[in-house]
């Protein structure tokens, strides 16, 4: 017999002036157990919001290159590592250091991580706001572009993993990413420009700087697992050493 049926049985053979506090109780027990039993079921949510700084690890964060030649890449000067802020910045704390040398006047360099527990199919708007620490003057003048003005951060979400890809032109075989990122200034579908990485003024020392597509969200469906990746990364015009510090990237999922 179970304890909400002993209950109202019981209350049979109570004074009258108990049985309505005895039926309450009973009705309070009731809720209590059904509420229970849907305990392991996950609450129905509309948004994620995925909020990753470094002091402690990548946060699932991993690194790549694209738009350069599969051979001679030891000139490239390419670097993914945990790394501590620098100290011009006036902040503490670690970041995830990115940096490319633009020998092939095209390079992109991006970080990706992969997020489960959406709505399998689900549509959903995305939001990011990345800050990072760059060096890099707005107007500074550069091989083949500005330092600043010429190197476009971009973000996007998709539903398969996004990795590069051999792809061979002409006489020579390039990585390719496999997802529409656009070129340099340019968006494409899957990624959207969230400016450029230039500061003011004229000294190239590093400061703190956020970006961020609040305007403009992306749509981007999850897969049938409820699985997405985000990217962010940065297209570059221009033909030299690009040194970047990611210290936070936010990114908020609004089911639509």
């Amino acid at each position: 017999m179970k304890l909400s049926e002993h209950i109202l049985i019981n209350s049979k053979q109570m004074p009258a002036v108990l049985k309505p506090i005895q039926f309450i109780l009973a009705l309070i027990f009731v809720c209590i157990a059904t509420a229970c039993v849907n305990e392991d079921e996950p609450p129905a949510r509309d948004e994620r919001v995925v909020a990753d700084v470094f002091d402690s690890g990548m946060e699932g964060w991993e690194g790549g290159f694209a738009d350069l030649p599969v051979d001679g890449l030891d000139s490239y000067e390419l670097e993914v590592a945990l790394d501590a802020l620098p100290g011009e910045t006036g902040e503490s704390g670690q970041a995830i250091r990115l940096q490319g040398h633009n020998r092939s006047d095209d390079l992109f360099m991006f970080l990706k991580k992969e997020i489960s527990g959406l709505e399998p199919g689900g549509r959903y708007e995305v939001f990011f706001e990345v800050e990072l620490a760059s060096s890099y003057p707005e107007n500074s003048v550069g091989i083949g572009g500005s330092p600043g003005g010429s190197v476009f951060l971009k973000a996007g979400a998709v539903n398969h993993e996004p990795v590069p890809e051999p792809v061979a032109e002409a006489q020579t075989t390039y990585h390719r990413m496999n997802i529409d990122k656009g070129n340099q200034s340019q968006d494409g579908a899957d990624m959207y420009g969230l400016g450029t990485i230039g500061i003011e003024g004229d000294d190239f020392v590093y400061e703190l700087i956020s970006r961020d597509n609040r305007d403009r969200p992306q749509q981007v469906t999850a897969d049938d697992e409820g699985n997405l990746w985000l990217i962010v990364g940065t297209d570059s015009g221009f033909e030299g050493l690009t040194v970047l510090y990611y210290r936070e990237i936010t990114v908020t999922l609004k089911r639509k």
